[in-house]
């Protein structure tokens, strides 16, 4: 009798009604970006990159999309193909941004190195029920014809064989104009990251 005058002055109290339970958020769809420093904003602020840039554009054009920036300064591929299972585990991304090769590059690597951790990076992400966009890069001339088609090769082969999209040349347009690059010659100035993004939107846009 006490526990029925209970639940009666509890239900008169809220009104007579049960209060159903607030309904969750459902979780952000993620993209992750795996790169180096030409994805990670190097000497300019983080909110010019072309990856802080992304994340405006898909807040704006498609809401429930969040970005994970993990690209580290300096990062080769044998360092993101080390980083990327924990990160595939945390994030659980729907989208992998794969942008490295330029530090293997630029070192004068070995080209099948590269390839074999591209291959791995790949199948992990596709492993994990991701899509995969592969953006490529250019070295100086000063490297070779050789060197510098093997290098192009390696992606376009892998984004053939492994049915993944692939933005040929992450830089197009923007490495060869003195105005929107640093004194390095090989990161962009703030006001050449739009152009950047531009390069990857088509190829990201399909994915989403």
């Amino acid at each position: 009798m006490r526990r029925f005058l209970c639940l009666l002055l509890l239900l008169v109290g809220s009104g007579g009604a049960v209060q159903a339970a607030p309904t969750q958020t459902a979780p952000a769809k993620t993209v992750l970006v795996l790169g180096d420093s030409l994805s990670a904003a190097h000497n300019i602020p983080v909110e010019a990159g072309w990856v802080h840039l992304l994340e405006v554009r898909l807040k704006q054009m498609e809401p429930g999309w969040a970005v994970i920036n993990a690209s580290i300064s300096g990062e080769t591929s044998v360092g993101g193909r080390n980083r990327l299972p924990a990160l595939l585990a945390q994030q659980h991304p729907r989208i992998v941004v794969i942008e490295l090769g330029a530090n293997d590059g630029l070192r004068g690597l070995p080209l099948s190195d590269l390839r074999n951790n591209l291959t791995a990076m790949i199948d992990a992400v596709q492993h994990a029920g991701a899509k995969v966009l592969l953006l490529g890069i250019e070295l100086p001339v000063n490297y070779g014809q050789q060197y510098r088609d093997g290098l192009r090769a390696v992606y376009a082969d892998l984004a053939r064989e492994k049915h993944t999209s692939l933005v040929p040349f992450l830089l197009e347009g923007v490495a060869l104009d003195p105005a929107l690059m640093q004194e390095d010659g090989l990161h962009p100035v703030a006001a050449g990251e739009p152009r950047v993004l531009d390069n990857v939107w088509p190829k990201f846009a399909p994915l989403l």
